[in-house]
């Protein structure tokens, strides 16, 4: 960032910053001051490099404050900095109670920061107490009576008693405003002028020129980084997953140029065979042959011929470096923008320690607290969103959790309790690990804490397992505290984890160890702007569900299907699944496929208190999404969360599982879902069937489609197995009819791959050949065709009647 950078910044904001990233400084390492536990008459080694950042860090703030005339802040940084000194030179030694005294400074230092100059006046008037009784705690530390807080009252006073003289200027705009204590009884009662800055009680290590504190104020806002609004970040997270979309485009459009460069290829050797058809002449008509315009039309027409291949394989060669390079630069260019979305995760959890140690001082515990995995990389909109759950997890963990010294002592545990934060990334998630070596929770005392509560009846309660039970914990207003104090007992925190953690997509649990401990595991999608999904069809169109909201899959055969109180279910593992169809739930036609299945695609979508089977047309694939959110003219779109684009262009609608379910019991509850299979009183249209011709030949193909097509059936053609590999993927359809010897993928090994899918093998094949051959007969029986013509049968019923056996009459 240059200088012309900050220009968009003003003075106060770049003043607020300062104070943001020093304060944290010091926090953390008072804190580390702390934890060390030395009580030494000298300072230790260890000490030192902890002590020089703490003083660089007040000092900082000093010299920032002073450049925008904030005075109460100069106060408080100039005589937190003095005890930095002296803890340095030896002169004192920083323990838990001057600690505490200084944490209290760093609190003053960042409420001042956030006061906005409009309100300077008010607030020194309501805050002076709080200022001077913190200030005076800080200058105990030395041992000393604090000169500024002496002159400032003093000062005070002696405005009241006059009132001739104008009010201490703190956020003052000219240099009028600055006022310099220097202990100095002569000068307690004057103004003095803005060349004099206030002589510290030791040498300043920076240098006292202002002119050199701004350089160092705005060399560090340099390192810090610009100021993006988070709309351009998502607008450059958009652009960037467009950009690694649309590269794919270039990959099937090259496969395209190679199926004519092999064209183009067959072309040239039929060329090549003509003319040895007429070197095979008898000589005297080769003769004539050659020196007719016949011949010389076709050297020009092979030579043209040549001069095209080499052409096209010279633009498909650049064309196949051109994708490389635009895959490479599109990609980088991804995650470029995905890291600008990401934040270290110690970036959200800087004030856990201070908030923790201050807890467990109040309750009269001793905690020792660890964050593991500072540097995890965590998209800043989730990290923003893990304060508060956090929060709660943590202050539950040092109020119910972690016993009093004098119980773990009792219980034969160390006095000083553990409690651990972790973040990682695991199996392309973030997890997110909360635990405690405290007293857990009694399974027990619970199952009867759910039983008083009348969530459920004993019997039930007895059955219940661990994970069940811990389930309770995210209820709204459930508390296994006996009492309401303002740290914990109301039965709101793990509720407000619990909405959190389904918000974003991810999934929490809870394990405890009763005497041992509590644990928290949290896991979530690393990025809000990229999920992993599962792609479906449903209508005939493609959705995508994100694949936390996916429990499993599974094919089901109707006939697994049963009726319990009007609605339809499935077991599965020995637990009864309510089963849906989507389109239904989505109020979208039945797709002509759905009804023919006999086994059913279904995903078993599930949140903490229920789960249903969705039954689709068929499952597509599973990838990563780059998620596009709706337009917000649009509103909340029921059951739809956000869209994506994928590689042909195409969007697809990502679902809202949570919106769905809800959708699911309004329209149970008003027995608006009729039964998978059964057919709505409109019978609709009949569909002609579909069927795909496979041929290399266009004759052949031209004879096949008319054929079929005047006898009322739905003709689409393929030119070879690959090209028909392709079609039946991405379309239904009721039949195929194939030839056998064709280029890249033949007839056989074409149905070979269909039987062995999974969601294919049901399409009846015919193979179709010019020769009668008993090996392709056999071999095209055996991978699973249902019928095997020569292509002589054109000329009779045979091939009709095949058809007409297969999949009945269009």
């Amino acid at each position: 960032m240059t200088d012309q950078d900050l220009s968009d910044f003003s003075m106060l904001d770049l003043f607020r910053m300062e104070v943001e990233t020093q304060a944290a400084i010091l926090s953390e390492n008072l804190l580390a001051l702390e934890t060390q536990q030395e009580v030494l008459e000298e300072p230790s080694p260890s000490r030192l490099p902890i002590l020089e950042s703490l003083m660089r860090a007040a000092h900082s703030i000093k010299g920032a404050a002073r450049i925008v005339q904030v005075e109460p802040a100069v106060q408080v940084a100039h005589v937190m900095e003095d005890c930095f000194v002296a803890a340095q030179q030896g002169r004192i030694t920083l323990t838990s109670d001057p600690i505490d005294r200084l944490l209290q400074g760093v609190d003053l230092l960042v409420h001042i920061a956030q006061v906005p100059k409009t309100d300077s006046e008010h607030w020194l008037t309501q805050q002076r107490a709080e200022f001077e009784t913190i200030v005076v705690g800080i200058s105990a530390i030395l041992g000393q009576e604090n000169p500024i807080v002496k002159t400032s009252v003093e000062n005070k006073r002696s405005q009241q008693q006059t009132n001739t003289q104008p009010n201490l200027a703190l956020w003052g705009e000219d240099a009028s405003g600055i006022h310099q204590a220097n202990g100095d009884s002569s000068s307690q009662n004057q103004i003095s002028a803005p060349s004099q800055p206030s002589p510290p009680l030791h040498q300043d290590v920076e240098g006292d020129g202002q002119g050199g504190i701004e350089k160092e104020f705005k060399t560090q806002k340099t390192e810090r980084g610009v100021r993006v609004s988070r709309e351009n970040l998502n607008r450059l997270m958009g652009l960037a997953g467009e950009s690694l979309v649309g590269v794919n485009w270039l990959q099937p459009f090259g496969e395209s140029l190679q199926q004519l460069r092999q064209r183009q290829g067959e072309l040239s050797k039929g060329l090549e065979k003509l003319q040895e058809l007429f070197a095979e002449l008898p000589l005297e008509r080769a003769s004539r042959l050659q020196h007719s315009p016949h011949q010389a039309a076709l050297n020009a027409l092979r030579q043209q011929t040549n001069e095209c291949y080499q052409l096209l394989s010279d633009r498909i060669n650049e064309l196949e470096l051109f994708t490389r390079r635009s895959a490479n630069l599109s990609e980088r260019l991804y995650q470029s923008a995905i890291a600008t979305q990401m934040q270290p995760f110690a970036d959200g959890v800087g004030g856990f320690p201070r908030m923790v140690r201050d807890l467990a001082r109040q309750l009269g515990k001793q905690v020792k607290f660890e964050i593991l995995g500072k540097s995890t990389q965590v998209d800043r909109a989730i990290l923003e969103r893990l304060e508060a759950p956090l929060t709660h997890l943590l202050r539950n963990a040092i109020d119910h959790g972690i016993e009093s010294p004098e119980e773990r002592l009792s219980l034969g545990k160390p006095a000083e309790g553990t409690l651990r934060l972790e973040a990682a990334h695991r199996s392309g998630m973030l997890s997110i690990a909360i635990s405690d070596d405290g007293r857990g929770v009694d399974l027990e005392q619970l199952r009867r804490q759910v039983v008083t509560k009348g969530m459920v009846n004993a019997d039930i309660a007895g059955q219940l397992t661990e994970a069940e039970l811990m389930d309770f914990l995210f209820l709204p207003g459930f508390s296994t505290a006996n009492r309401v104090t303002e740290i914990s007992g109301r039965g709101v925190g793990l509720n407000v984890v619990q909405s959190m953690v389904q918000d974003v997509g991810g999934l929490l649990r809870a394990v405890s160890q009763p005497n041992k401990g509590m644990s928290f595991y949290l896991q979530l999608p690393l990025t809000l702007s990229v999920i992993r999904a599962l792609l479906v069809e449903i209508a005939g169109e493609a959705y995508a569900f994100a694949l936390t909201h996916i429990e499993r899959l599974a094919m089901i055969p109707r006939s697994e299907i049963f009726v319990s109180e009007n609605r339809q279910f499935f077991a599965i593992d020995g637990e009864n699944i309510g089963l849906v169809a989507a389109h239904q739930v989505l109020e979208l036609d039945e797709s002509p496929l759905h009804s023919k299945l006999d086994i059913l695609p279904v995903a078993i979508i599930r949140d903490r208190s229920e789960h249903y089977g969705l039954v689709v047309d068929r499952f597509l694939d599973a990838r990563d999404l780059v998620v596009r959110p709706l337009d917000s003219r649009l509103g909340k779109v029921q059951d739809i969360s956000a869209a994506a684009i994928v590689e042909d262009g195409s969007i697809v609608l990502i679902l809202d599982v949570e919106d769905l379910l809800r959708s699911i019991d309004q329209l149970l509850a008003d027995e608006s879902l009729s039964k998978i299979g059964q057919t709505s009183a409109i019978i609709p249209a009949k569909q002609p069937q579909r069927i795909l011709v496979v041929d290399d030949s266009i004759t052949v193909r031209e004879v096949e489609r008319k054929l079929l097509e005047n006898h009322g059936y739905q003709v689409d053609i393929a030119v070879n197995g690959m090209d028909a590999w392709n079609a039946i993927r991405t379309g239904h359809y009721d039949l195929v009819v194939t030839d056998v010897d064709m280029p890249r993928l033949n007839g056989i090994e074409l149905v070979s791959q269909m039987k062995s899918h999974p969601t294919l093998k049901s399409v009846p094949v015919i193979i179709v050949s010019y020769k009668d051959r008993e090996e392709d007969y056999i071999k095209g029986l055996d991978v699973g065709a249902n019928y095997y013509l020569t292509k002589s049968s054109f000329h009779d019923d045979s091939l009709i009647n095949a058809v007409i056996d297969l999949i009945g009459e269009a």
